[in-house]
């Protein structure tokens, strides 16, 4: 079975090894037949072993055109020409372990990871999903009949998102952790403890600060009045699994 990933990449917050660390570690991580594509508007630097594709075409109001909301444009059918269950990984994770089954757990169904600050509340964190494709483009369709009247209801993409799939799957819990939700030791023991990596955790995901070479290297960028939480000592399972 062919097994299909895609990430997205816009402007310069990401620089193109973010892609080409995330793309090797996936192949290290998924046995068999493997497509990979980076949908970007600036494919220089990227891995030639991995397949772009420009970024899907999708109208948003211009305060949001280099925000998360671009993702919504993979749920239009059609989309660059892929098939069946296809998995979304964003570029700031770091994959940690067999990722085969992403695709045998609940197929032809949306999976999600469950938003890691809202549990119990109905809220994917799309980070990591998958869908099959030509499934659910009411998604995209409905934000192109009226973005304005979306943005005024949903703060963010995948709140809108999860309003829309009334019969999305979470992963298992132990399958998606988030850096500071999941793994960091509480405060004070953030500053006497690095974060562990559990070893049925198969992808760590870093949503906002620190990035993955910040907390690799215990560099975790906060104003001097959050330093005391946003701390982490240096991680180096990070390094292990999130290279060239």
């Amino acid at each position: 079975m062919l097994k299909t990933i895609v990430c997205m990449k816009w402007g310069t917050l990401y620089p193109a090894f973010f892609v080409n660390r995330l793309y090797k570690a996936i192949r290290r991580n998924v046995s068999g037949d493997l497509r990979f594509v980076c949908f970007t508007d600036d494919g220089t630097g990227l891995d030639q072993s991995s397949e772009t594709q420009p970024l899907p075409d999708i109208d948003l109001p211009e305060r949001f055109k280099w925000s998360p909301w671009r993702k919504l444009s993979l749920w239009q059918p059609g989309l660059g020409g892929l098939e069946g269950d296809v998995l979304f990984l964003d570029i700031d994770l770091v994959v940690t372990g067999n990722l085969d089954a992403y695709w045998s757990f609940h197929p032809g169904e949306v999976c999600v990871a469950e938003n890691w600050t809202q549990l119990g509340k109905w809220i994917g964190n799309t980070s990591i999903y998958r869908w099959r494709i030509g499934e659910h483009t009411d998604i995209y369709e409905q934000y192109q009949r009226d973005p304005n009247a979306i943005h005024a209801r949903f703060r963010i993409e995948q709140h809108f998102v999860s309003a829309m799939i009334d019969n999305m799957v979470y992963w298992p819990r132990d399958w998606c952790a988030s850096f500071k939700h999941s793994l960091l030791p509480k405060f004070p023991m953030n500053w006497l403890k690095a974060p562990s990596l559990p070893p049925e955790t198969r992808i760590v995901a870093f949503t906002g600060l620190p990035n993955q070479d910040q907390a690799r290297d215990g560099e975790w960028p906060a104003p001097w009045y959050k330093k005391a939480y946003n701390f982490a000592k240096p991680t180096p399972w990070i390094a292990e699994h999130w290279r060239d």
